[in-house]
């Protein structure tokens, strides 16, 4: 007997004073194919009824109940009705005239009573019976799995003990007991089906334990279990007997909720936040304070949540959100959250960034650093450029935050690094005396990758190392000063020279910085940007400068873009200039080394006299 028949043997209870109403029922249900009717037209003869079942009450499918029955509190009624077989489980669908508004509220209210749906009463067919169709199907699988799981709890108590075991642990977790990751999908393909069809609402929780790993590195993998079992068992107790909890990570909990609204799923959340954030772990004589970060994600139906992945993985954003913004708190799950959108970015950019370093698909852009005492252009910056797929030029701001969150930064250091100097080498010998500096990432000398490759390109062109000066900047260097000191000095040992970029972002750092092996300090370009107007920028740019030449070091001004800027800077004693005012980053290097500059005698500067080719703006 196929499924469907089958749910159609079973009985249906319908309770309706209005005997029209009640003969109009039973002749759709029979043409429907239900033909195991029963009625009541009261609350007492209802009970009556059910009590003459005795142990058939499990043979009951579905009920319908009027939704106007005289004399009688009618949720508290269908709360009774649905637990009949001791389970949340007889789907009951209550019956309304055409003058009841049906709307969230109401609905609502339905669903706290057990109720599946609400819906008008059925004129010529109606919805009724593809309605009940659908309950008995949904009451039919529910009842499979329970089938299930009792039939499995008899194998373990028998010879077949552990076949069953295997079972068991298909959708179990072994160390906690609780349900793993297959066993939540199955509960939320449940709750998907019943949100689509019967509107009924539902929340997962996304429970991180935040010092977990401290417990586990300290006292070792066994107390680590123990706590485990003991934040798995305070979180069954904490939440009703209908909460879902799987355990799906290492120290990750997962938790849903059916028929509950977003404020009450935020208020179950926190006081489960709090119940955790209060527990004490006494593995011995120590005592260990746990926390938790909640993320909350929400099933309703305008979520349009077709995938129990989908729900799992809102609410494990939402705990991302929770753990970036200080732990022990929760957060709810909102479609513009900030790492969704990042997570979302890095995915368009990877592909782009690992075809480009495949095709070679980066250009390298030079803008010349001058000399401010007499013009010369004393090296150029060696920038970097992807090549878009119509050719155009995408700014690193683009693509390097991207890489280096993702682990691809290594593979452009390289390529920066080994390309830079493949076109210094290929340069006339009229141009051996000009000078290049090359960026290098945060990530470049927390490792070894780069320096044997520096040495073999250097060996293998044979150019001269003074002529390549590395930057970094300030904040990258004291990441972990010991190992960046350590390779800058080894790199300085080839006769490489180091410029530190972005200097003064970090008042702080200024300690750091007169233990620091570099030639050069670059004035961070916030600073220049409005140095004519701004008297405050003024004197922190002096003290700078100042600070660079008591340490023997030579200082550098970016973001140069304006004459009145590069006259500042000649009086405050700079060594060195760039920006836009001098030469853009341009593919080619300049036709002439040397920039002529009016008298700097003379003020203000004479911006006719400043740049003598169009080739340098």
């Amino acid at each position: 007997m196929k499924k469907l028949d089958k749910a159609k043997a079973q009985h249906i209870l319908i309770i309706e004073h209005d005997e029209d109403r009640m003969s109009a029922l039973q002749n759709l249900l029979s043409i429907g194919g239900y033909r195991n009717l029963i009625s009541a037209s009261n609350q007492d003869e209802a009970h009556t009824l059910i009590r003459s079942l005795k142990a058939k009450v499990e043979k009951i499918g579905a009920i319908l109940l009027a939704f106007d029955l005289p004399q009688c509190d009618i949720f508290k009624f269908s709360e009774v009705l649905t637990t009949l077989d001791g389970h949340d489980a007889i789907p009951l669908i209550f019956l309304t005239d055409k003058s009841t508004r049906i709307d969230e509220e109401l609905m609502t209210r339905c669903h706290r009573a057990n109720a599946a749906t609400i819906i008008h009463q059925p004129v010529e067919g109606g919805d009724v019976v593809p309605i009940i169709d659908l309950a008995l199907a949904l009451k039919s699988e529910r009842d499979d799995r329970i089938a299930n799981e009792e039939k499995l709890v008899r194998e373990l108590s028998e010879k077949r003990i552990m076949e069953a075991r295997l079972q068991y642990l298909v959708s179990h977790d072994e160390l906690t007991g609780l349900s793993n990751r297959s066993g939540l999908e199955k509960t939320l393909e449940f709750a998907i089906l019943s949100c689509t069809n019967f509107k009924q609402r539902g929340a997962l929780l996304d429970i991180d334990l935040d010092q977990f790993q401290v417990v586990n590195d300290i006292e070792g993998h066994a107390i680590g279990d123990r706590l485990l079992i003991e934040i798995a068992s305070l979180i069954q107790k904490t939440l009703e007997e209908d909460a879902f909890v799987s355990r799906v990570g290492s120290n990750l909990f997962q938790v849903f909720l059916s028929k509950v609204t977003q404020n009450q799923a935020l208020d179950i959340a926190e006081h489960l936040r709090l119940t955790i954030d209060d527990f004490d772990f006494k593995p011995n004589d120590t005592v260990y304070n746990v926390s938790a970060s909640i993320g909350v994600a929400i099933l309703a139906p305008l979520e349009r949540i077709k995938q129990p992945s989908e729900i799992m993985s809102r609410a494990h954003h939402a705990c991302y959100t929770a753990k970036t913004l200080g732990r022990n708190r929760i957060s709810l799950f909102e479609g513009d959250n900030d790492h969704l959108t990042g997570l979302r970015n890095d995915a368009k950019w990877v592909p782009l960034i690992r075809k480009a370093l495949k095709e070679d698909a980066f250009q390298l852009v030079f803008q010349p650093v001058v000399q401010i005492s007499d013009g010369y252009v004393a090296h150029y910056e060696t920038l970097l450029r992807m090549v878009g797929e119509g050719g155009e030029l995408i700014s690193p701001m683009d693509f390097i935050p991207v890489a280096e969150r993702m682990g691809l930064i290594h593979h452009i250091d390289l390529w920066v690094v080994s390309h830079a100097i493949d076109y210094i080498s290929a340069l006339p010998k009229e141009s051996e005396s000009i000078a290049f500096t090359i960026n290098l990432s945060s990530h470049a000398l927390q490792g070894d990758y780069l320096l044997p490759i520096l040495k073999q390109k250097l060996e293998t062109t044979w150019i001269s190392p003074s002529r390549i000066t590395f930057e970094i900047t300030e904040t990258a260097a004291v990441i972990d000063f010991e190992k960046t000191r350590k390779m800058v000095t080894k790199i300085r040992a080839l006769g490489c020279r180091f410029a530190l970029d972005d200097f003064g972002a970090g008042f702080s750092l200024f300690n750091y910085i007169k233990n620091f092996p570099v030639d050069y300090l670059k004035i961070d370009g916030q600073f220049i940007n409005n140095l004519a107007n701004n008297t405050s920028d003024q004197v922190l740019v002096k003290s700078m400068i100042d600070v660079a030449h008591s340490l023997g070091k030579k200082a550098i001004a970016e973001y140069v873009s304006d004459p009145e800027i590069l006259n500042i800077l000649k009086e405050f004693g700079v060594d060195y200039v760039q920006g836009f005012l001098l030469g853009k980053p341009q593919i080619e290097l300049l036709n002439e080394q040397y920039i002529v500059l009016s008298d700097f005698k003379s003020d203000p500067v004479d911006i006719k006299k400043l740049i003598t080719k169009k080739s340098y703006l």
